[in-house]
Protein backbone atom coordinates (compact mmCIF):
# COMPACT_ATOMS: atom_id res chain seq x y z
CA UNK A 1 0.00 0.00 0.00
CA UNK A 2 1.40 3.41 -0.97
CA UNK A 3 1.04 6.10 1.68
CA UNK A 4 2.19 9.65 2.26
CA UNK A 5 5.10 10.42 4.55
CA UNK A 6 4.39 8.90 7.95
CA UNK A 7 3.45 11.20 10.81
CA UNK A 8 5.21 10.19 14.01
CA UNK A 9 2.53 10.17 16.71
CA UNK A 10 3.22 10.83 20.38
CA UNK A 11 0.73 9.32 22.85
CA UNK A 12 0.78 11.12 26.19
CA UNK A 13 -0.79 8.39 28.27
CA UNK A 14 -0.96 6.65 31.61
CA UNK A 15 -4.05 8.68 32.53
CA UNK A 16 -5.11 5.85 33.13
CA UNK A 17 -2.88 3.10 31.83
CA UNK A 18 -5.59 0.74 30.58
CA UNK A 19 -7.20 3.53 28.55
CA UNK A 20 -3.85 4.19 26.89
CA UNK A 21 -3.54 0.54 25.91
CA UNK A 22 -7.11 0.46 24.60
CA UNK A 23 -6.55 3.65 22.59
CA UNK A 24 -3.51 2.15 20.88
CA UNK A 25 -5.56 -0.98 20.20
CA UNK A 26 -8.23 1.15 18.52
CA UNK A 27 -5.60 2.84 16.35
CA UNK A 28 -4.26 -0.50 15.16
CA UNK A 29 -7.66 -2.10 14.72
CA UNK A 30 -9.06 0.78 12.66
CA UNK A 31 -6.11 1.70 10.44
CA UNK A 32 -6.30 0.11 7.00
CA UNK A 33 -3.16 -1.97 6.69
CA UNK A 34 -1.85 -4.83 4.58
CA UNK A 35 1.37 -5.13 6.59
CA UNK A 36 3.08 -3.76 9.71
CA UNK A 37 4.54 -0.83 7.82
CA UNK A 38 1.07 0.49 6.93
CA UNK A 39 0.29 1.26 10.59
CA UNK A 40 0.91 4.52 12.44
CA UNK A 41 4.40 5.09 13.79
CA UNK A 42 4.02 6.09 17.43
CA UNK A 43 5.89 6.75 20.63
CA UNK A 44 3.95 5.96 23.78
CA UNK A 45 4.45 7.58 27.16
CA UNK A 46 2.52 5.99 30.01
CA UNK A 47 3.35 8.16 33.02
CA UNK A 48 1.02 6.43 35.47
CA UNK A 49 2.44 8.44 38.41
CA UNK A 50 1.06 11.72 37.00
CA UNK A 51 -0.92 13.36 39.85
CA UNK A 52 -4.65 12.75 39.74
CA UNK A 53 -6.31 15.32 37.53
CA UNK A 54 -9.71 15.40 39.21
CA UNK A 55 -8.25 15.66 42.70
CA UNK A 56 -6.28 18.75 41.67
CA UNK A 57 -9.12 20.38 39.71
CA UNK A 58 -11.51 20.04 42.66
CA UNK A 59 -8.95 21.23 45.20
CA UNK A 60 -8.61 17.87 46.93
CA UNK A 61 -4.88 17.80 46.19
CA UNK A 62 -2.14 20.37 45.66
CA UNK A 63 -0.16 18.04 43.39
CA UNK A 64 -0.36 19.77 40.00
CA UNK A 65 -0.42 17.35 37.02
CA UNK A 66 0.54 20.02 34.48
CA UNK A 67 4.33 20.08 35.09
CA UNK A 68 4.45 16.29 34.68
CA UNK A 69 2.35 16.46 31.52
CA UNK A 70 4.63 19.17 30.11
CA UNK A 71 7.68 17.05 30.91
CA UNK A 72 6.22 14.05 29.08
CA UNK A 73 5.05 16.14 26.11
CA UNK A 74 8.54 17.63 25.80
CA UNK A 75 10.01 14.12 26.01
CA UNK A 76 7.78 13.00 23.14
CA UNK A 77 8.69 16.12 21.18
CA UNK A 78 12.42 15.52 21.65
CA UNK A 79 11.92 11.94 20.45
CA UNK A 80 10.52 13.31 17.19
CA UNK A 81 6.74 13.29 17.72
CA UNK A 82 4.99 15.50 15.16
CA UNK A 83 1.52 15.22 16.69
CA UNK A 84 0.48 14.51 20.28
CA UNK A 85 -2.73 12.96 21.59
CA UNK A 86 -3.88 12.56 25.19
CA UNK A 87 -6.34 9.67 25.72
CA UNK A 88 -7.86 11.29 28.82
CA UNK A 89 -10.71 13.81 28.91
CA UNK A 90 -10.03 15.22 32.36
CA UNK A 91 -6.41 16.01 31.44
CA UNK A 92 -7.73 18.47 28.85
CA UNK A 93 -8.47 20.89 31.68
CA UNK A 94 -4.74 21.60 31.31
CA UNK A 95 -4.81 21.73 27.49
CA UNK A 96 -4.09 25.44 27.10
CA UNK A 97 -1.18 25.40 29.54
CA UNK A 98 0.26 22.30 27.90
CA UNK A 99 -0.09 23.68 24.38
CA UNK A 100 1.87 26.80 25.32
CA UNK A 101 4.84 24.64 26.31
CA UNK A 102 4.72 22.32 23.30
CA UNK A 103 5.83 23.14 19.76
CA UNK A 104 3.87 20.37 18.05
CA UNK A 105 0.07 20.26 17.66
CA UNK A 106 -2.04 18.44 20.25
CA UNK A 107 -5.42 17.02 19.28
CA UNK A 108 -8.13 17.96 21.76
CA UNK A 109 -10.38 14.99 22.58
CA UNK A 110 -13.18 17.26 23.83
CA UNK A 111 -13.11 19.51 20.76
CA UNK A 112 -13.03 16.48 18.46
CA UNK A 113 -15.98 14.89 20.26
CA UNK A 114 -18.05 18.08 20.16
CA UNK A 115 -17.30 18.49 16.45
CA UNK A 116 -18.25 14.84 15.89
CA UNK A 117 -21.60 15.31 17.66
CA UNK A 118 -22.31 18.43 15.64
CA UNK A 119 -21.57 16.56 12.41
CA UNK A 120 -24.06 13.89 13.49
CA UNK A 121 -26.74 16.57 13.92
CA UNK A 122 -26.92 16.13 17.71
CA UNK A 123 -28.20 19.14 19.63
CA UNK A 124 -28.57 17.71 23.17
CA UNK A 125 -26.33 15.08 24.73
CA UNK A 126 -25.64 13.58 28.12
CA UNK A 127 -22.15 13.56 29.57
CA UNK A 128 -20.76 10.61 31.55
CA UNK A 129 -17.37 11.63 32.91
CA UNK A 130 -15.22 12.25 35.98
CA UNK A 131 -16.13 14.89 38.54
CA UNK A 132 -13.20 16.93 37.25
CA UNK A 133 -14.57 17.03 33.71
CA UNK A 134 -18.18 17.55 34.78
CA UNK A 135 -17.68 20.24 37.42
CA UNK A 136 -15.04 22.17 35.44
CA UNK A 137 -17.52 22.61 32.59
CA UNK A 138 -14.94 21.45 30.05
CA UNK A 139 -17.54 20.18 27.56
CA UNK A 140 -19.97 23.06 28.08
CA UNK A 141 -17.32 25.65 27.19
CA UNK A 142 -16.74 24.06 23.80
CA UNK A 143 -20.27 22.95 22.95
CA UNK A 144 -22.19 26.14 23.84
CA UNK A 145 -20.67 28.20 20.97
CA UNK A 146 -21.66 25.36 18.63
CA UNK A 147 -25.29 25.40 19.76
CA UNK A 148 -25.09 22.05 21.58
CA UNK A 149 -26.56 21.48 25.02
CA UNK A 150 -24.63 19.31 27.48
CA UNK A 151 -26.68 17.59 30.19
CA UNK A 152 -24.91 16.15 33.23
CA UNK A 153 -26.18 13.62 35.79
CA UNK A 154 -27.67 14.71 39.10
CA UNK A 155 -25.21 15.05 41.99
CA UNK A 156 -26.27 11.65 43.34
CA UNK A 157 -25.94 10.04 39.93
CA UNK A 158 -22.57 11.71 39.38
CA UNK A 159 -21.35 10.21 42.65
CA UNK A 160 -22.27 6.79 41.24
CA UNK A 161 -20.47 7.49 37.95
CA UNK A 162 -17.38 8.61 39.89
CA UNK A 163 -17.48 5.44 42.00
CA UNK A 164 -17.73 3.32 38.86
CA UNK A 165 -14.64 5.04 37.45
CA UNK A 166 -12.47 5.15 40.56
CA UNK A 167 -13.67 2.25 42.70
CA UNK A 168 -14.41 -0.26 39.95
CA UNK A 169 -12.70 0.34 36.62
CA UNK A 170 -9.44 1.83 37.92
CA UNK A 171 -9.20 -0.98 40.49
CA UNK A 172 -10.07 -3.73 37.99
CA UNK A 173 -13.22 -4.63 39.89
CA UNK A 174 -16.66 -5.55 38.49
CA UNK A 175 -18.86 -2.63 37.48
CA UNK A 176 -22.49 -2.30 38.59
CA UNK A 177 -23.86 -2.13 35.05
CA UNK A 178 -27.44 -1.91 36.31
CA UNK A 179 -26.67 1.33 38.15
CA UNK A 180 -24.78 2.68 35.14
CA UNK A 181 -27.58 1.91 32.69
CA UNK A 182 -30.18 3.41 35.04
CA UNK A 183 -28.30 6.71 34.91
CA UNK A 184 -28.21 6.40 31.12
CA UNK A 185 -31.97 5.92 31.06
CA UNK A 186 -32.50 9.01 33.22
CA UNK A 187 -30.38 11.11 30.85
CA UNK A 188 -32.45 9.87 27.92
CA UNK A 189 -35.62 10.83 29.80
CA UNK A 190 -34.18 14.34 30.02
CA UNK A 191 -34.09 14.54 26.23
CA UNK A 192 -30.53 13.47 25.46
CA UNK A 193 -30.13 12.23 21.89
CA UNK A 194 -26.68 10.75 22.57
CA UNK A 195 -24.69 9.84 25.65
CA UNK A 196 -20.99 10.69 25.55
CA UNK A 197 -18.54 8.39 27.27
CA UNK A 198 -16.50 11.41 28.32
CA UNK A 199 -14.04 9.50 30.45
CA UNK A 200 -11.69 7.08 28.71
CA UNK A 201 -12.07 4.67 31.65
CA UNK A 202 -15.75 4.41 30.70
CA UNK A 203 -14.65 3.59 27.16
CA UNK A 204 -13.51 0.26 28.60
CA UNK A 205 -17.17 -0.54 29.36
CA UNK A 206 -18.13 -0.34 25.71
CA UNK A 207 -17.84 -4.07 25.11
CA UNK A 208 -20.43 -4.66 27.86
CA UNK A 209 -22.86 -1.98 26.70
CA UNK A 210 -25.87 -2.75 24.52
CA UNK A 211 -25.11 -2.33 20.82
CA UNK A 212 -26.75 1.02 20.29
CA UNK A 213 -26.12 4.30 18.47
CA UNK A 214 -26.98 5.98 21.78
CA UNK A 215 -23.37 5.95 23.01
CA UNK A 216 -20.65 8.16 21.54
CA UNK A 217 -17.26 7.10 22.83
CA UNK A 218 -14.82 10.02 23.07
CA UNK A 219 -11.87 7.63 22.83
CA UNK A 220 -13.22 6.15 19.61
CA UNK A 221 -13.67 9.67 18.23
CA UNK A 222 -10.08 10.51 19.17
CA UNK A 223 -8.85 7.34 17.47
CA UNK A 224 -10.76 8.17 14.29
CA UNK A 225 -9.48 11.76 14.19
CA UNK A 226 -5.93 10.63 14.99
CA UNK A 227 -5.90 8.15 12.12
CA UNK A 228 -7.03 10.89 9.74
CA UNK A 229 -4.49 13.37 11.16
CA UNK A 230 -1.76 10.77 10.59
CA UNK A 231 -2.86 10.57 6.94
CA UNK A 232 -3.95 6.95 7.17
CA UNK A 233 -7.23 5.46 5.90
CA UNK A 234 -9.62 4.57 8.76
CA UNK A 235 -11.59 1.32 8.49
CA UNK A 236 -14.07 -0.66 10.56
CA UNK A 237 -16.02 2.22 12.09
CA UNK A 238 -19.74 1.54 12.22
CA UNK A 239 -22.30 3.42 10.15
CA UNK A 240 -23.83 4.71 13.40
CA UNK A 241 -20.48 6.14 14.43
CA UNK A 242 -19.72 7.76 11.07
CA UNK A 243 -23.19 9.28 10.62
CA UNK A 244 -22.87 12.43 8.55
CA UNK A 245 -19.03 12.56 8.71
Amino acid sequence: MTTEKNVLLGVLGGLGPMSTIYFCELLNRHTKAACDADHIDMIISSRATTPDRTAYILGRSTADPLPVMIEEANRLERAGAELIVIPCNTAHYFYDGLSKECRVPILNIIRETVDHLKALGVSRFGLLATDGTVYSGAYERLCSPEGLTCITPTMEEQATVSSIIYDSIKQNKPVDMSAFLTICEHLQERGCERLVLGCTELSLLKKDLPKSPLFTDSLEVLAYRTILACKKPPVGFSADFLGGN
